[in-house]
């Protein structure tokens, strides 16, 4: 599992290159993701949302501008130089725009909030850089209120005919890009590293059904390298 200091320090030394480099390196789609996130979590009005692992806050800006400001957004995120790239972008946008969403910094194995407070938790692309899946999983679990929603949003493993080509691309293409956009080949050598050694669909869906959580289900996307599954508290 991965280290948390060293997972902190790598997405510091990245924060501010980190929004571009996932446009370049996605060649876009990861608003296509994005996109398919909000409108799942929109069918079930929550009044409520954490969204976990927020980063620069692109999803808490997108669950903002789908579902509208009367619903309270909390993007939470443990290190802090990702949390001031976030605020930064909602300090720039137009005048009340993002104002139901505060930023706050917390660890996902730790969630600094009370039990039952959340409709719904979303969190992508970080499941994957917890220390303890498991632990983060009932964490998230706790903050939810009872039928409450989880939404994870992260790599999976592609269609099998596409595996070769899209391995090549995260251990050749994609560290070689990165480290140029963001001058940190490391980082993305440790990320491209997490991706294919993270779980399929099967396997997370039973890890979150082990958490406690019922009525899993998973959606594949972008030929399966991302998958977006569902699970209620």
């Amino acid at each position: 599992m991965p280290d948390p200091k060293a997972v902190n320090s790598m997405f510091g030394r990245i924060a501010r290159r980190y929004d571009i480099a996932n446009l370049l390196l996605s060649f876009g789609i990861d608003r296509i993701w994005r996109r398919r996130l909000v409108s799942e979590v929109s069918r079930h009005s929550p009044r409520s949302i954490l969204d976990l692992a927020t980063g620069s806050g692109d999803v808490a800006f997108a669950l903002s501008r789908g579902l509208g400001p009367n619903v309270t957004i909390t993007g939470m995120d443990f290190c802090a130089p990702m949390l001031d790239q976030a605020r930064s972008k909602q300090a720039a946008a137009e005048p009340r725009q993002f104002a139901n969403i505060s930023f706050r910094l917390g660890d996902g194995l730790a969630i600094p909030l009370p039990d039952g407070c959340c409709d719904s938790v979303t969190i992508s692309f970080g499941l994957r850089n917890l220390a303890d899946r498991p632990l983060g999983l009932r964490e998230m679990k706790r903050v939810l209120r009872p039928q409450g929603k989880l939404f994870v949003l992260e790599f999976s493993q592609p269609s099998r005919w596409f595996r070769p080509l899209y391995f090549f691309y995260l251990r050749r293409v994609l560290p070689l890009i990165a480290g140029i956009v963001t001058g940190d080949r490391a980082a993305y050598v440790y990320l491209n590293d997490t991706i294919a050694q993270f779980p399929d669909r099967a396997t997370l869906a039973a890890e979150i059904t082990a958490a406690g959580f019922t009525r899993v289900s998973a959606v594949p996307m972008t030929l399966g390298i991302v998958a977006l599954h569902e699970a209620t508290r």
